[in-house]
């Protein structure tokens, strides 16, 4: 008979993921939710800024970050980016990669995108429960494939929608006393919203329209990842997203802009069971109210007319009580006609499975302002 510590290794190294993306701290190591590799930030370039971008992303990780900005944006875009995970565990079969698209279609009056998200987990031995003998092998990976839709409302509003399967194979065969396996497949719905005003007059400021920008983007509503029965369905990382973006100066040559974003998780869950949405998104915040909103902040420095070099720094913050995940991030990009290549790095102490992380992004550009 084919051993539980199989399926309990797959799941082990998965929660690995899930308590470094979500809940480090052994106190809360557990996790709560299901495919947590849908909150990995997608691009270095945000990933410079303290992983932020939900109201200052202006690219084609809108898809990602808010898909309401894809409607201020002409042309088509393509982007490509590669991570070596948790580099803190060495284990050279532990990636992730990321596909974006995003193409302007005035024939129906807005901008489509696209994603595919591939997170591989490793290979894993499958042994007898007799003894130690291999008798198989599997792999464990996780994809998702995103197509969404934005368009403006307005002149300064641009409202965004995407639809996303979800795929989880953690493990091809189940364990010995149950009958379903570790693979599931589910679907979720992000709906975003995009302020991006040409004229907004504050009072002892003046006019901040064409440098500020506001959005807001609830991403994963779903059914919950059911493996082996419904009893035991985890829910999908149902996240609110609000975000900021500032241009702090600009002028022919040089441009500085601020970003800032909150998020919260949007999942209510004891030891067993989990609520189910729509009712989680309100009586999630019973559970440690606004102490499990992260923060993500950042700059962006360019020099060039137009765009050629930049460089970034950034700060992610999550209170001690709930994950405690606390990192610099940096990052550098050059733009050469319809090229762009990106890096960032997390600097998260020497212990941290996050630290070293490095992050490549290429970026294709063509047709656009």
């Amino acid at each position: 008979m084919k051993q539980l510590f199989v399926l309990r290794m797959s799941v082990v190294l998965a929660a690995i993921t899930s308590s470094v993306l979500l809940f480090p701290s052994l106190a809360s190591a557990q996790g709560e939710s299901a495919v947590p590799f849908l909150l990995i930030a997608p691009n270095s370039r945000s990933a410079g800024i303290g992983e932020s971008g939900t109201g200052s992303v202006d690219d084609v990780s809108a898809v990602y970050w808010n898909p309401a900005a894809l409607a201020f944006m002409d042309g088509q875009e393509i982007s490509l980016t590669h991570a070596n995970w948790l580099p803190q565990f060495q284990l050279s079969d532990l990636f992730y990669d990321h596909l974006n698209y995003r193409q302007r279609i005035d024939a129906i009056g807005g901008t489509i995108g696209a994603s595919v998200t591939y997170l591989s987990l490793g290979e894993f031995q499958v042994t007898t429960s007799e003894g130690p003998t291999v008798v198989d092998k599997f792999k464990s990976y996780e994809y998702a494939i995103t197509a969404g839709y934005a368009t403006k409302a307005f002149d300064d509003l641009g409202l965004g929608l995407n639809l996303r399967f979800i795929h989880s194979a953690l493990s091809p065969i189940g364990t010995e006393s149950e009958q379903g396996n570790g693979i599931a497949s589910t679907m979720s719905v992000d709906i975003a919203m995009m302020y991006r005003p040409q004229e907004l007059n504050v009072p002892l400021i003046g006019d901040i329209g064409k440098h500020f920008s506001l959005g807001v983007n609830l991403t994963n509503l779903g059914p919950k990842v059911t493996y082996v029965d419904a009893a035991q369905a985890d829910p999908l990382p149902t996240t609110l997203r609000l975000g900021l973006g500032y241009k702090i100066f600009s002028d022919e040559y040089n441009s500085l802009d601020y970003s800032l974003d909150f998020a919260r998780l949007l999942v209510k869950r004891d030891s067993t069971t989990s609520d189910n949405l729509p009712g989680s998104i309100v009586t999630s915040w019973s559970d440690g109210g606004l102490r499990k909103v992260t923060i993500g902040t950042g700059m962006e420095y360019w020099y060039g007319a137009p765009r050629l070099i930049a460089l970034r720094i950034g700060y992610f913050y999550e209170n001690p009580d709930y994950g405690g995940r606390q990192f610099l991030t940096f990052g550098a990009g050059i733009r050469y006609e319809i090229y762009g290549f990106d890096f960032s790095y997390i600097s998260a102490g020497a212990d941290h499975p996050l630290s070293d992380t490095i992050r490549f992004s290429l970026l294709i550009g063509w047709g656009g302002d």
